[in-house]
């Protein structure tokens, strides 16, 4: 069985936000340091999920408690929770995937990205999302999925707009794949059952799928740039403006805890065990994403040009350099 990741970080999935605390510098007081010394305490919006394994491990490592921050990790299930969160001061940064971000700042939401959180690994055939069906499907390419029913986990995302790229590359009609909203755990379920032709997944949804039988048949992130920045670390601008330094030594933690990790990806794996449920005979066959330092300017354009061209934003197309830079 190929390996593949544990879910998409970028899930963006409409829910009520989730209760959380803020840092000392907006007001919520703060904890101590080891010598002492008064530390930030800092709360982060995450999905828990393999890609925030470089945010666990960084902590872990100390990156942040050098910087006299005190962080707590505060999961929800996608950016759509997170993002709101974030802009009313529930937490001071959260995690969320870039086309959520997108989507968000056409809206007027205030919100910056300060620092990458994970990429497409570049493989096709082995990158951290497939677009999967039943192994008697007769699709056999992404062309194959015109005219058919795909599951995503959010409509109207960097899902959908990422498999119609993976279409239109092969030659397809990508306005002609139908897509259903389907909660990433209930993919395999309704794949098999039937219920939709295709489903586009991640782990551990993909392990069940093919344990089932089902077969890969496209690689959209991968497909629709090798480099793909599929999503960050962000805070809102209000945030940003008022307290610089605070967002400076985040960032700067964040970095070291990105290089550490794609230094040291059995250990990434290890402290998934920290804030998941995953198995210690499933982490071994988990297939970790790309975690560079930096954001890939040119695949979050074609990102945002893609979501334009499939309407996503309304008519109004989002800046990215002000946004990601």
């Amino acid at each position: 069985m190929r390996r593949r990741t544990l879910g998409l970080a970028l899930a963006a999935v409409t829910l009520a936000g989730v209760a959380g605390c803020g840092s000392s510098d907006a007001g919520s007081g703060a904890a101590s340091t080891a010598n002492g010394t008064a530390a930030t305490r800092v709360t982060v919006g995450v999905i828990p999920i393999v890609d925030v394994a470089p945010l666990y491990l960084g902590e872990k490592q100390g990156f942040f408690s050098s910087r006299g921050l005190d962080l707590e990790m505060v999961a929800a299930q996608g950016g759509a929770a997170i993002i709101p969160g974030v802009v009313s001061g529930q937490y001071q940064f959260g995690f969320s995937n870039t086309t959520s971000l997108m989507i968000a700042r056409t809206k007027g939401v205030p919100v910056k990205s300060v620092v990458n959180g994970a990429a497409s690994n570049g493989r096709v055939g082995g990158d951290v999302t497939g677009v999967a069906v039943r192994k008697d499907s007769p699709v056999k390419s992404a062309k194959d999925l015109a005219g058919r029913t795909v599951a995503v986990n959010t409509l109207r995302n960097i899902g959908d707009t990422v498999v119609r790229e993976s279409v239109r590359r092969d030659g397809g009609d990508p306005s002609e794949v139908e897509f259903v909203e389907i909660p990433f755990d209930q993919m395999p379920a309704a794949l098999d059952g039937g219920r939709v032709d295709a489903a586009w997944m991640g782990e551990p949804a993909m392990t069940v799928a093919e344990a089932q039988g089902a077969r890969v048949i496209a690689s959209p992130f991968a497909e629709t740039d090798p480099k793909l920045t599929v999503a960050t670390y962000f805070t809102s601008t209000k945030l940003a403006q008022e307290n610089p330094s605070l967002v400076k030594r985040f960032t700067e933690a964040m970095t070291e805890s990105l290089r550490y990790a794609s230094a040291h990806p059995d250990e990434a794996r290890r402290i998934l065990t920290a804030y998941t449920k995953i198995g210690d005979d499933v982490i071994d066959d988990l297939t970790l994403p790309s975690w560079p330092d930096r954001v890939d300017m040119a695949s979050l354009e074609k990102l945002a040009s893609l979501g334009e061209k499939d309407g996503i934003f309304g008519g109004t197309k989002p800046d990215v350099e002000e946004l990601f830079s």
